[in-house]
């Protein structure tokens, strides 16, 4: 008959199927209250830090978690004025990178068309190493990329503040300058050493008096929005401050897929806008996510106006 009879055999068969039942009715209880736990923590998952603001209140530079409270020094490209730059009172210092025109063909600080200047890339960033500014790098040509980031690779260790990289990498709103490569672009200044510098990427733009002006289009916002989806580096978008009244649906709905993005509101020197149309940004938007590199006389004002 074997070592068990048919009564017995079934009684062990009871036996292991209430095991197993009990088994798993303790396991779904385990994972019944893990659940809401994970779930929790995922929901409550804090927005990423705005790195270039956390430096400067740490160095006592600002009192307030608010990105328009920065100070910007722009084409410091020149020997002379990256001394004027260190020495006043900004916090991000801009300059403009090209490949020098005639041998040695190094990076120089220069926009077009300009195609020489009194200090290379290499000596700016001496003068740079010993402040605790942050720094904006503007890059005119593609050639210029690659070089310029070997040699920021070398000063990183003495770079205190914050490292911007800069560049028009599509067509915007009246753009006729031709945008550098994005693939090409990214591709470039994403390398293993550059995690912490903060992307600047933006689209060529033009404005023009007594005309009508285009905002930035939805076409635009999603095209950057995929260039961008794939990186892991914090990036903020320079937007032309004349052409944003038309554009608050499509910047605002760009800022809100990821917390890793930013706007920076840029103007150019005979731009006609009204200060009001950036009151709308300001008050929906959290304000440690967008910049206002405006002209000084309109910091004055726009922060001066009702319901700054």
């Amino acid at each position: 008959m074997g070592l068990f009879n048919r009564p017995s055999l079934t009684r062990l068969l009871r036996v292991r199927i209430i095991i197993l039942i009990l088994t798993g009715s303790v396991v779904l209880c385990v994972v019944s209250k893990l659940k809401p736990e994970f779930q929790s923590t995922e929901t409550s998952k804090e927005p990423m830090k705005n790195q270039t603001l956390e430096y400067f209140i740490k160095q006592g530079r600002l009192e307030v978690n608010d990105a328009a409270d920065i100070q910007w020094v722009h084409a410091a490209n020149s020997k002379r004025k990256i001394t004027e730059a260190i020495q006043s009172s900004a916090h991000m210092i801009e300059a403009d990178i090209l490949l020098r025109g005639h041998e040695p063909k190094e990076p120089i600080m220069a926009h077009p068309p300009e195609n020489d200047s009194d200090i290379s890339l290499r000596d700016w960033l001496k003068h740079v190493q010993a402040s605790d500014k942050g720094i904006k790098l503007d890059f005119k040509s593609l050639q210029a990329v690659a070089p310029s980031m070997a040699l920021l690779d070398d000063f990183r260790s003495e770079l205190r503040g914050p490292v911007w990289i800069n560049a028009d990498i599509l067509p915007g709103p009246g753009g006729k300058a031709m945008p550098l490569d994005p693939k090409e672009f990214v591709k470039a200044v994403v390398t293993p050493v550059s995690h912490g510098d903060i992307l600047s990427l933006g689209w060529t733009t033009g404005w023009a008096a007594d005309t009508e002006n285009p905002g930035y289009s939805w076409e635009m916002v999603r095209d950057m929005e995929a260039l961008c989806q794939p990186l892991r580096q914090s990036v903020t978008f320079p937007v032309r401050a004349a052409l944003m009244a038309k554009s608050f649906p499509q910047l605002q709905w760009l800022i809100q897929q990821s917390d890793r993005y930013s706007l920076t509101v840029w103007t150019g020197q005979t731009d006609v806008f009204a200060l009001e149309d950036l009151l709308p940004y300001r008050k929906e938007m959290n304000k440690t996510r967008i910049y206002y590199d405006l002209l000084d006389s309109q910091r004055t004002e726009f922060r001066a106006l009702p319901g700054y």
